[in-house]
């Protein structure tokens, strides 16, 4: 069982100049250290399945690297340049699986955020924040899903080498054939992965708060 980390403080209370979006809500540091791997496979997976719903929970203390391995880096504060939101949907087996708050932000050893990819989330809504400190930046699903660290289904976590036979996309309900790693980000795009059975109904659109 892998540990999801949270932040002990919101991002506002460090220096990362969030104030254009909401950051995580505080919460009580782990009672136990975080795993140093974000998805490993349970006993019994095998071939390209993922794991359980509950291994695809965020490992913080591996997020700088990922973040590297997704050819992005890490910022002192978001980016102000280019800004808009995506929303990302996951399921495993017709059943939902929480995005988590933090991908794509680092923390120290007390639990304090320290920094903050242009690609990122804070809750656990699904929407995907780009906030870049440069103009036209592409960024892609596959950088998302290594920052998170579920690239693929099986082979060493968050290393982006792990094959992606078995997931369907979907984007603003149109499954797509291809493209599940090149797939740009766009502004409210409602962007859905499905392993295994797809859900019974695929979501076409997402309710984006008012000014995102």
């Amino acid at each position: 069982m892998h540990t999801k980390l949270a932040l002990a403080v919101a991002l506002s209370a460090v220096t990362l100049g969030v104030a254009a979006c909401a950051a995580p809500a505080p919460a009580p540091a782990p009672s136990a250290a975080p795993s140093t791997s974000a998805m490993a496979p349970s006993p019994e997976s095998t071939g390209t399945s993922p794991a359980a719903a509950s291994d695809f929970a965020l490992d913080i203390a591996g997020a700088p690297g990922r973040i590297a391995q997704a050819g992005l880096s890490v910022l002192t504060a978001e980016g102000n340049v280019d800004h808009y939101h995506a929303h990302l949907d996951l399921f495993k087996d017709g059943k939902p699986v929480t995005v988590p708050a933090n991908i794509g932000i680092t923390a120290g050893p007390d639990n304090r955020a320290n920094g903050i990819s242009a690609l990122h989330t804070h809750d656990t809504t699904g929407v995907v924040h780009i906030e870049s400190p440069t103009a036209g930046q592409v960024f892609t699903l596959g950088q998302l899903l290594t920052e998170w660290g579920v690239l693929g289904g099986s082979g060493a976590p968050g290393t982006g080498d792990g094959p992606l036979d078995g997931w369907t996309l979907y984007v603003n309900g149109q499954k797509r054939d291809a493209g599940i790693r090149d797939l740009p980000l766009k502004a409210h795009d409602e962007i859905v992965l499905s392993y295994g059975a797809a859900p019974a109904k695929v979501p076409a659109a997402y309710d984006f708060p008012s000014g995102e």
